[in-house]
Order: structure tokens, then C-alpha cells, then sequence
């Protein structure tokens, strides 16, 4: 097993690039089972999650090929499965997204229950709503979901999610694209993810309007083309360094970012007291001598506060002046990490689904576990300031989500080592 070795560094400081966003290169993926023809994806990082999905559209028969660094060619030409494989689908949340490209194209698809991190119950049944407005007949089994067309096809249909789901939203979409009529999604999921997936779809051939807003609408076409398409920066990973640059009270330069997507980040580490600005080359994080202090906040859909910050953000609340109270809306079971950190010396009490923190706790390096892929992150920033050495286990939540994770916090000047046992 693999674990993380981290040690006190002192003010992180310099440059750090961004990847490609994991959230938004899954579906991308996924989309691409849409078309017989070839896509070309640009800009995909190198992490388990999208090799993971590289083997799931090869066993349905795809050919996956990168082609060169960051590019990943998809021709899924040869489709002749519809029944996504089970050791590949447990693995993580996202391999349900093939569910509706599946559906769409061939009228068919037989999908084993997801897996990934244990941070909720995520519920698939806004998923298989949509499927079934749309005209599908689903069938649920204790592990699997089985979905299939009749004679009429899909038919476009007025679909209204209870919760704006981004799975949900992105599912629906790409099973909506190949149907015959009009599809409007409502109090659709409104992330920076679902506007790259349906600018990639478009790319293809398809018609949808109104991504990015709470209602999505979209003319169905009969067949769809190949494209080529770059994926967006990753603003969660933006999020992670922004707060690297805080707790250490560094000063980074962050390139290759879409400022509109980290503005309620910027605006709460503002509220802090950090100094964040858009320069020329990027956005400037700088925490340097300042005197930092105590804020809240709220979990929410896009554009609110990210869940995926959350447990990063709560990490560096742990080292300012005052009280903080952290409330998460998104997730039920994302205050796994306040154990962790709570071994390493902070004060933080829970109470239901808010987080009482008793900020300008000096943290102590211990034994700690990545509860999840944003709850590992929070562990290495603690321990980028915790006195002695944080071993941090179960690491492999962390590399399914973060490209060259070890390689750019050292070159910030991070203690931090990967080993082997």
C-alpha cells in the first residue's frame, strides 16, 4: 500500500499549472459512445478515474488510443456490448455516465451500481427518471440497472430534477441528444462540466440550448459526428492550490484557470483576509504576512460553494483566528476528514451537517487516512503545516483525482514524499 509522507514546508511559493478537469473529461468520455465516429479529446490528465473509463469503453468494444501527451483519441466505431463491466463500473461513481450515450445510441444498456468515494448516498434514481420520461423501460436489481427502448425510441419529454444533479443533468443530456423531439431538463445542474459537455455534444452535431442555466433545452438529431474538443482547467484542483497558498501562508501563482469558476473560493479566502487577484499570466494567491481570520461556509450546487472544497477549506480554517462553522447541503457523509484532523489537534465539533471549528490550532503530524479523494487533500495541507511528520494512508482516493499531485506540490516547495510498503 501507498502512502503520503508530509512534512512542516513553510510558505509554499511559486508557479503551478492546472489540469484538465476530471469532472468534466469523465462525461466527456462517455459522450463519445454518441457518435460511430472518431472524437479527439485534448487536455486529459493522467489519472486512474480516466484510465478506468479507457477500459470501460474498450470492453464495449471502443478503442481508446492517446495519441500523444494530454490527447486521447476515442473511436467507439465497434461498439457491440451495452453491459458496462462490473470490476471496472465498482470503481467509480462516474462509469454510470456511459448509461445514457448507451441508451441514446443503441436503445440499450445493462450497467452494474456504481462505486467511488463513500462520502453519501448519491442516489441514481433522477437518473433513471430521466430515462424513463424519455421512454425507457428500467429494470433495478440489487446490483445492477438494466434499461431498455422500445419500438418508438426515445421520445423527448419535459423532465424536472428534484435535486440539480450534475450525473443526472449529464446522463439525460447525452441520452436526450439521439431522441426524436424536444427535451427541456428542469432545475438542471448549472456547473462549469455540464457547459463543456454540451459544447462538445454541439461540436457533434447535436442542439442543446441553455447549459450553464437551470433549464436545458434540446432538439433531439438523428445521428451525431466526431469532434474535437479540450477539456476545461480543473477549478476544484484551482481550489485545492489557492488553499495550499493560504494555509502556508505562501504565495502562488496559478495558471491555466477559469476565474468565473473559483468565485465564491476567491471570495471566502477574501473574506479571510488572503489577497487573491487576477494578473495577466493567471490568478495570484498570496497569504504572505497577513493576519488571517475566521469566516463560514455553506456547501450548495453551482455557482455556491463547491462540496469539493469543503474539506480543503476546513483544513486551513483549523489555522486562523476566531470560530468558523462549516454547513454541507450536497452530501450527508462529508465530515469524515474532522476525525483526521481532529488527530492532528484541531478542535472541531459536528453537529448533523454543520462543522463547528475553533480556529488557530496548532496541528501536530500524525497517522491519518484519506477518507475520500477532497478529504486527502485536506490531510496533505494540514500536514504541509503540522509539526514533525503526517503519514497519510488509503492514498489512492487522492490519485484518481489529482494529475502529477506529488511532482507540483514539490515544486512549490512541499515536504512531501510517496512511498511504497
Amino acid at each position: 500500500m501507498a502512502k503520503f509522507l508530509v512534512q512542516n514546508s513553510g510558505p509554499l511559493q511559486g508557479e503551478v499549472h492546472i489540469s484538465g478537469a476530471k469532472n468534466a473529461v469523465l462525461p466527456l468520455m462517455a459522450a463519445a459512445i454518441c457518435t460511430e465516429n472518431k472524437c479527439k479529446i485534448k487536455d486529459v490528465p493522467k489519472l486512474l478515474d480516466v484510465k478506468v473509463m479507457t477500459r470501460i469503453l474498450n470492453s464495449l468494444g471502443g478503442s481508446v488510443t492517446q495519441v500523444e501527451d494530454g490527447v486521447l483519441e476515442i473511436d467507439m466505431g465497434g461498439l457491440c456490448r451495452c453491459e458496462a463491466d462490473y470490476n471496472l463500473t465498482s470503481r467509480m461513481r462516474a462509469s454510470f455516465l456511459v448509461m445514457g450515450p448507451l441508451l441514446g445510441r443503441k436503445g440499450y444498456a445493462k450497467v452494474y451500481m456504481p462505486g467511488g468515494c463513500t462520502i453519501g448516498a448519491r442516489p441514481i434514481d433522477l437518473h433513471l427518471k430521466g430515462f424513463e420520461a424519455l421512454g425507457a423501460e428500467v429494470i433495478q436489481k440489487d446490483n445492477y440497472i438494466e434499461a431498455k427502448v422500445g419500438e418508438k425510441g426515445l421520445v423527448g419529454a419535459s423532465i424536472y430534477l428534484d435535486f440539480p444533479s450534475v450525473g443526472a443533468t449529464e446522463n439525460i443530456m447525452t441520452a436526450a441528444v439521439l431522441a426524436k423531439g424536444t427535451t427541456y431538463i428542469e432545475n438542471a445542474a448549472e456547473e462549469p462540466e455540464i457547459v463543456d459537455l454540451a459544447n462538445f455534444l454541439n461540436k457533434m452535431g447535436a442542439s442543446i440550448k441553455g447549459a450553464g442555466t437551470d433549464t436545458i433545452k434540446i432538439e433531439g438529431v438523428p445521428s451525431l459526428r466526431g469532434a474535437s474538443h479540450t477539456v476545461i482547467p480543473d477549478r476544484i484542483e484551482t481550489g485545492t492550490f489557492m488553499l495550499a497558498a493560504a494555509i502556508t501562508r505562501g504565495e502562488v501563482l496559478i495558471k491555466n484557470i477559469v476565474p468565473d469558476h473559483v468565485k465564491p473560493i476567491t471570495a471566502k479566502l477574501r473574506e479571510c483576509g488572503v489577497q487573491v487577484e487576477l494578473a495577466e499570466e493567471g490568478l495570484y494567491v498570496n497569504a504572505m504576512d497577513r493576519r488571517l481570520v475566521a469566516t463560514d461556509i455553506k456547501t450548495l450546487p453551482y455557482p455556491g460553494f463547491p462540496t469539493d472544497i469543503q474539506s480543503p477549506f476546513m483544513a486551513f480554517l483549523t489555522t486562523v483566528e476566531g470560530s468558523s462553522n462549516v454547513i454541507e447541503t450536497v452530501f450527508e457523509n462529508r465530515f469524515m476528514h474532522v476525525a483526521e484532523l481532529n488527530r492532528m489537534g484541531a478542535n472541531i465539533r459536528t453537529s448533523g451537517n454543520k462543522a463547528m471549528i475553533q480556529g488557530a490550532k496548532k496541528l501536530e503530524g500524525a497517522k491519518v487516512i484519506a477518507t475520500d479523494l477532497r478529504a486527502g487533500a485536506a490531510m496533505v495541507l494540514a500536514g504541509l503545516v503540522a509539526t514533525g511528520t503526517t503519514e497519510i494512508g488509503e492514498i489512492y482516493h487522492v490519485e484518481r483525482g489529482y494529475e502529477d499531485f506529488i511532482e507540483k506540490f514539490r515544486a512549490l516547495g512541499a515536504n512531501i514524499l510517496r512511498i511504497e510498503e
